[in-house]
């Protein structure tokens, strides 16, 4: 009887050893575009876990980064320039008295007080950089439609800017949210929504609930939130997070997933801390804050997370919603602009509606 009912389960819940070109939810556009970049053959053994040293890991960091910020250059090579969009760059002070990087990109042709984005990348909180060309271009498009967007470049635990675990990449997060809000009259903003996907979708849930413990959450109209990387549950799988087993391998290994999540906390001191791992946030602690939105990817391993966010805010009387995009992987939606562009610009269009209704109720 058991096998009669999880045969119909949904990807490696009811095939163990399916592959993602085999499963039939998958997006056969960003099937081609994977298949062309060679990221649907098996995912290789890795030369390091959970268990591998710091030193260790900071190494294979250290050697893949270039891998990984090529592969996003890639995936925005060929595409034509974000025209009307204005960029600066300015050098702010952390709370730790370090340098920290914004890049700021302003729509040319809309006038102010426009919603302001302040934008926070991917890579895990262990790698890549706001520079990349990945995340150059979302702040583009995201500044195109009519949004005022801050990037920054925050500590990272490991590669080139790194070592600096937590709490450092967090704290760089919270010092240029608070450096938006007491500028907003020069910015000429109606408010700030914080937003970013996987390492960066839990650093914008952790920078609300740490500007919260710094009585500063009213600096925060809204948080949105894409594939967030929040449980920290990858190592020894949660059977509460049930993608975790069904989506492995599809495109984000929960085991790599573990061995990051070591460099970001190298003491394991933080393992169940809500402003490292936000979904082990308690309820008392989510009380009043402002609106959040949670977007995710159905194929993605870390789906069940943001939606089990989802629900922690709602029960706790916060407005909350979350959506799911179905057929791709984690980050998909940022990551095929050329091949799926419906998908791409119905993410930047959804982050638009939301910035706009927290800030002005429009």
């Amino acid at each position: 009887m058991s096998q009669l009912n999880t045969r119909f389960l949904p990807g490696r819940l009811g095939d163990a050893g399916l592959n993602l070109r085999d499963d039939p939810r998958a997006d056969k556009r960003m099937l081609a575009a994977m298949e062309a970049r060679g990221l649907l053959e098996p995912i290789p053994a890795l030369p390091i876990d959970a268990e591998s040293t710091i030193d260790e890991l900071l190494a294979f960091c250290a050697e893949n980064e270039a891998v990984y910020e090529e592969m996003n250059e890639e995936a925005m090579r060929n595409l034509p320039p974000v025209l009307g969009v204005s960029k600066e760059t300015r050098t702010i002070k952390g709370v730790d008295d370090n340098d920290i990087i914004l890049y700021i990109h302003r729509p040319g042709n809309i006038s102010g007080p426009l919603p302001g984005i302040l934008h926070l990348h991917g890579g895990g909180m262990v790698l890549m950089s706001a520079a990349g060309s990945l995340y150059d271009r979302w702040r583009c498009e995201l500044a195109a439609s009519g949004l005022l967007v801050v990037g920054v470049e925050f500590r990272n635990a490991a590669g080139k800017l790194g070592p600096h675990p937590y709490p450092a990449g967090l704290n760089d997060c919270c010092s240029a949210l608070y450096w938006m809000a007491d500028n907003a009259t020069d910015l000429n903003i109606s408010g700030v929504i914080v937003s970013g996907e996987s390492g960066g979708g839990n650093l914008s849930l952790a920078t609300c609930l740490k500007a919260n413990l710094d009585k500063r959450v009213d600096t925060i109209s809204g948080v949105y939130a894409q594939c967030p990387m929040i449980s920290n549950k990858y190592q020894n799988k949660d059977s509460a997070l049930p993608s975790l087993f069904e989506n492995d391998d599809f495109g984000l290994n929960c085991a790599m997933m573990g061995a990051l999540s070591k460099v970001y906390d190298p003491t394991g001191n933080n393992q169940t801390n809500p402003l490292t791992w936000p979904l082990h946030a308690q309820q008392n602690e989510l009380i009043g804050l402002p609106s959040h939105f949670v977007s995710v990817c159905q194929l993605d391993p870390l789906r069940d997370e943001g939606l089990a966010y989802t629900s922690k805010l709602v029960a706790a009387g916060v407005t909350a919603s979350s959506r799911t995009i179905n057929g791709v992987t984690h980050a998909a939606d940022m990551i095929y602009r050329m091949e799926m562009p419906d998908v791409y610009l119905s993410s930047i269009g959804d982050i638009k509606r939301f910035a706009e209704f927290v800030c002005t109720g429009d």
